[in-house]
């Protein structure tokens, strides 16, 4: 009894620390996205230049966390509670290595459009959508550190602006057309745009294994919405 016991507590000891290096991961992406969106808006090449390189960091992280993960699986083999939370943090991780790599894309655009004329307007709204969606990656985080349902159903809602200001930014593209060196800045901004979009999607993605972690249920928030009867 006492060697399962030992074995158990040795177990839940490395799982704790593994989820601390996951979770680190996104909370580092938080402030890859403040910086990403300076870089591009202000044309901070030191700035991109440290989000590419947190990148790197990143993805070293990303493939530590997948060695350690299958060392646990294999020496443990957990079951039940403790095998939902492994299969959600080898989702995580791969989750947060594609938000770091979005940050990046971002920078790597920041760097394209360097001594490119540039539309206010558009920088104005690519800030707005990183003012949005940091505090989605810090709520998510949180609904999953505290294990609250509700704090984890808030974030869909908290993505929809964010959904709104990317669709419209074709437009925005398209009327700030002039010369061809703004409409390339203007396309190239589109891509962060999407990017932004798509950090969105994973802060969802994140409160959506969150709740999965509570409930045991795999549906996802949109899927589990109720249909609307009014829809076209």
């Amino acid at each position: 009894m006492t060697d399962v016991h030992d074995t158990q507590t040795h177990f839940h000891g490395e799982l704790a620390a593994l989820e601390q290096k996951v979770l680190g991961m996104v909370d580092r992406c938080e402030g890859m996205v403040e910086q990403a969106v300076a870089a591009v808006t202000h044309g901070d090449l030191e700035q991109a230049a440290d989000v590419i390189e947190a990148d790197g960091e990143i993805d070293e992280v990303y493939l530590e966390v997948h060695s350690e993960w299958t060392t646990l699986m294999a020496r443990y083999q957990p079951l039940g509670s403790d095998l939902r939370r492994m299969t959600i943090l080898l989702h995580l991780n791969t989750t947060f290595e594609r938000m770091s790599a979005q940050c990046a894309n971002i920078a790597e655009v920041a760097v394209a459009n360097h001594e490119l004329p540039s539309v206010e307007r558009i920088n104005e709204q690519v800030r707005e959508m990183g003012d949005l969606v940091r505090p989605m990656i810090r709520t998510a985080l949180g609904a999953y550190v505290r294990e609250d349902l509700d704090e984890a159903r808030l974030l869909p809602a908290m993505d929809h602006p964010v959904d709104r200001i990317n669709a419209n930014m074709y437009k925005e593209a398209v009327a700030a057309g002039g010369s061809p060196q703004l409409l390339e800045w203007a396309a190239k901004m589109m891509l962060v745009s999407r990017a932004l979009e798509r950090i969105g999607d994973q802060s969802v993605d994140f409160a959506e294994q969150t709740a999965y972690l509570i409930t045991g249920d795999r549906a996802g928030f949109y899927e589990s919405l109720p249909a609307d009867d009014d829809a076209d």
